[in-house]
């Protein structure tokens, strides 16, 4: 509306007198009202008045319209350059929509320098150009200022993350006192951001520091067993309820435990040679089978068959529906066996050992079928990968510190990576073709790595001793690590499966940090 000619309005209510005004006119366009309004504001009344009109309005007074044109006169323009110059003030009304001001630049001045930062985060050499021209548009369109140098990037927008992005909340402090801050992730834009804290501890004192053993695993059900000890306990990751599974005695040690893929029963490997069966639902030992000779390190299972790897160099076939102990013994390694997995479609079973060994058995073999010695200190860490049959990877010692790949079906070695240090566990993402390592000597870190570019997605620290013990949780997406420092570690680390809505959270939940004891 062109407050500089209004016609005196005939006398109507104020709503018909609003309805009925003119247009505005070229000269009243968004941007030369936003440049010209104090001076628009002193002279908005008639010239003349109207002898029509009931009564003469005053030099002085105000006519409102429809439109709420807002004031410049009580702001402080020069603090962002954006004062007019006095013949900008008289020409105000006559420059065209949208063009900056004569001898200006607005994509160099402080203002664009502080929205440029407040909009896009610190200046990248791909965002130049494209930050330049958007505040160089925005300045030429009349934006009024976001933020000061005083008062920082207060509100923040990254054009990276998109609104359906799902945000995960850890709201409590850590063990370390640190405050989890929301994560963003996105699915296809740039890389999955990894908090770098556990959010949850417990304490699990009498927590072996011992390289060859296997003392913590999760089952199907979303329980956690730990041997401790001469004890077995059973943490539910769901209640948080914590139930002592079975007693060895003082004679006794546990070494290795492994749960079957249902999740009911547990295997338990001894120092004195033995492996026990248990019912985890009743809390009940169903079977003993005393075959080696030596401590039990390493169980796995294959529906009803279970492997047991021991000191004493044997691997055993042991089915729990026969009655003799064990059907079958696989000879091969020249000392300790310390890592043994099945691959995910139960033909393969692949065994790490002392003598620096890596070798592929297959169902009815007695001897192995392939065999790697690539390796220079022992082989403990072992995984199949569940994206690409015939995968495997493998870790080696303090001798060693690499990460290797093998292509079981070719009988080709893939990869390595050296990692600079001890490779104690090896375990790959079931949602994404991602795998998670930890170590020992010298940093006992962890670290998630993408396959098969092998780039680290996140180092993950806090762990005073070596980072001995892994497993993952039945839905993928969190990691519970152990050490000689007697505690358990549980990381968030990997998406939810692509079959779970965006919104959904792992069931043992990222809610809250706690601290507690596994007995």
């Amino acid at each position: 509306m062109d407050h500089h000619h209004l016609p005196p309005p005939p006398p109507r209510s104020p709503m018909e007198n609003s309805a009925s005004s003119k247009p505005p006119t070229p000269a009243s366009t968004p941007s030369s009202r936003l440049a010209s309004a104090p001076s628009s504001r002193l002279s908005s009344a008639p010239p003349h008045p109207s002898p029509s009109s009931s009564a003469p309005t005053p030099a002085s007074r105000t006519v409102y319209s429809d439109r709420f044109i807002p004031s410049r006169a009580g702001s402080n323009l020069a603090l962002f350059d954006l004062a007019p110059s006095p013949s900008h003030d008289a020409a105000a009304a006559v420059v065209s929509p949208g063009a900056p001001p004569s001898g200006s630049t607005p994509a160099s001045s402080p203002y664009c320098a502080l929205l440029r930062a407040a909009l896009f985060g610190p200046t990248t050499p791909d965002r130049v150009a494209s930050s330049a021209s958007a505040c160089s548009s925005s300045s030429s369109a009349g934006a009024s200022p976001v933020g000061s140098p005083a008062t920082g990037n207060i509100f923040r927008f990254k054009a990276e993350v998109p609104r359906s992005a799902k945000r995960a909340l850890f709201s409590d402090e850590g063990d370390e006192g640190v405050l989890f801050p929301g994560v963003f992730t996105t699915r296809g834009t740039g890389p999955r951001k990894i908090p770098r804290s556990p959010y949850k501890v417990l304490d699990a004192p009498a927590l072996q520091d011992d390289f060859y053993l296997n003392l913590v695993d999760w089952s199907s059900h979303n329980v956690l067993a730990v041997g401790l000890g001469n004890c077995v306990y059973l943490w539910n990751a769901c209640s948080s309820k914590v139930t002592k599974l079975c007693d060895l005695g003082a004679d006794d040690n546990v070494c290795s435990v492994g749960w079957a893929q249902r999740g009911t029963h547990l295997a338990v490997g001894t120092n004195q040679g033995k492996v026990q069966v248990w019912d985890a639902t009743r809390c009940k030992r169903i079977r003993t089978m005393e075959s080696h000779h030596m401590r039990v390190g390493a169980l796995a299972w294959n529906s009803s068959l279970l492997s047991s790897g021991s000191r004493d160099k044997s691997i055993l076939h042991h089915d729990i529906r026969a009655q003799d102990d064990y059907i079958s013994k696989l000879a091969g390694h020249k000392s300790e066996v310390c890592g043994l997995k099945w691959s995910y479609d139960n033909r393969q079973l692949a065994s790490g050992g002392n003598d620096n060994r890596l070798f592929v058995w297959n169902q009815h073999s007695v001897h192995p079928v392939l065999k790697y010695s690539e390796h220079t200190a022992a082989v403990k860490a072992i995984a199949w990968s569940p994206h690409l049959h015939g995968l495997l990877a493998s870790g080696g010692g303090t001798a060693d510190r690499c990460i290797r790949f093998w292509n079981t079906t070719t009988n080709m070695h893939l990869n390595c990576v050296d990692t600079g240090s001890q490779v104690c566990n090896l375990v790959w993402s079931k949602n994404v073709n991602e795998l998670v390592s930890t170590h020992g000597y010298s940093q006992n870190q962890i670290i998630v790595w993408r396959y098969p570019t092998m780039s680290k997605l996140a180092t993950l620290t806090g762990h005073t001793y070596r980072v001995l013990y892994l497993a993952i949780s039945p839905d993928g997406q969190t990691i519970v690590t152990g050490a000689g420092d007697e505690t358990l570690r549980f990381w968030n680390v990997f998406p939810s499966p692509k079959s779970q809505s965006s919104d959904s959270l792992s069931s043992i939940g990222a809610t809250s940090f706690v601290r507690s004891y596994i007995r």
